[in-house]
């Protein structure tokens, strides 16, 4: 009860606090999938899901990967190390497709495929049911059914607030807080998974499920919490992948800035890729596959808004004297 600034526990018990912090974090998504609940099926996100996985993922036996998101690449790249028979099944039309564009997903699809794994995008995952024998019949919306020893789901998370129902909290996607994490209740603060706090690339709030913003997110809020005025200058989405072998990072307005323009360079047969977004002169978001250097100095260049001035252009025509543009930048 905010009103008696009051938490009830399961038990039954309460307590009372002066300042109360929400980490409570996320919960893996059910997808719309009859025969979830089979055995054999499991998400990966406690000690004990990844006992049942690694019991069932033995080398040569026919795995299915719901979701190929960036905890379904994580947990892809456990899988294929465990030598199993690798199926990644993924309802968008390109892999990673919340932190990366086309050219992107393509290049580490194609990858994934020289590995051995099948991908198949733009596919979704319709019933599981038992095939006898330990098996699992996976139906897919193509009609085609695969047989799998272990279906894994990774559909992506959601904020655990439903306790805070009736609290007066006000609550979108996650908690809605503000640049000092308190929530729309005095002296009720999020963080982390749950909390839905400024974002610094673009007006408004969002949901930034990664460790650094959870990091930011809890030092901010005990600062305020303790006395101590301190401001949140927003989380920036930001995502840096192993996919097989391959590295994949993803900054602020990967898919870029309305008005602004790109630098763009691609290798396909390298499986190499840089798109750098501008606004103005400005460097707002950027993509990278296969180019590990300067994955902190494009973090850098975004997160400290520097000017390029002449070195927009230099960049324009050669992403790759990214170090450079820094070092000229930071003076």
């Amino acid at each position: 009860s905010p009103q008696e600034k009051t938490v009830t526990l399961a038990s039954g018990e309460t307590r009372h606090y002066d300042k109360l912090l929400v980490a409570t974090g996320a919960t893996p998504i059910k997808p719309p999938i009859s025969g979830l609940e089979q055995p054999g099926v499991h998400h990966c996100w406690t000690l004990e899901d990844s006992r049942r996985i690694m019991e069932l993922a033995e080398p040569g036996a026919p795995v299915v990967l719901v979701g190929a998101g960036f905890i379904g690449c994580i947990i892809l790249e456990a899988l294929i190390k465990r030598d199993v028979n690798l199926t990644v099944v993924e309802a968008q039309d390109r892999m990673v497709s919340r932190m990366a564009d086309g050219a992107t997903g393509s290049l580490i699809k194609s990858w994934c495929e020289k590995k051995g794994i099948r991908v198949l995008t733009s596919t979704q995952v319709t019933s599981i049911d038992q095939a006898g024998e330990g098996f699992l019949d996976v139906a897919l919306d193509s009609g085609e059914k695969t047989a799998a020893k272990l279906v894994v789901i990774a559909a992506g998370v959601r904020a655990n607030t439903g306790f805070l129902e009736g609290s007066g909290v006000k609550i979108e996607d996650g908690i809605i807080v503000d640049a000092n994490l308190q929530s729309s209740v005095a002296d009720i603060y999020a963080a982390g998974d749950c909390a839905q706090g400024p974002d610094f690339s673009q007006d408004g709030w969002s949901i930034h499920a990664i460790q650094p913003t959870a990091v930011d997110h809890g030092r901010v809020a005990a600062l305020n919490m303790a006395g101590r005025n301190a401001n949140f200058n927003g989380s920036l989405a930001m995502n840096v992948l192993d996919t097989a072998g391959l590295i994949s990072a993803s900054f602020g307005l990967w898919d870029g800035a309305e008005g602004g323009d790109s630098a763009v360079l691609l290798d396909e047969d390298g499986y190499r890729y840089m798109r750098i977004n501008f606004k103005d002169d400005v460097v707002v978001g950027a993509l990278s596959v296969g180019h590990t250097d300067n994955v902190g100095i494009l973090r850098g260049l975004i997160q400290t808004r520097a000017h390029l001035g002449e070195w927009k252009e230099k960049l324009k025509a050669n992403p790759m004297k990214l170090a450079e543009a820094y070092i000229a930048c930071s003076q």
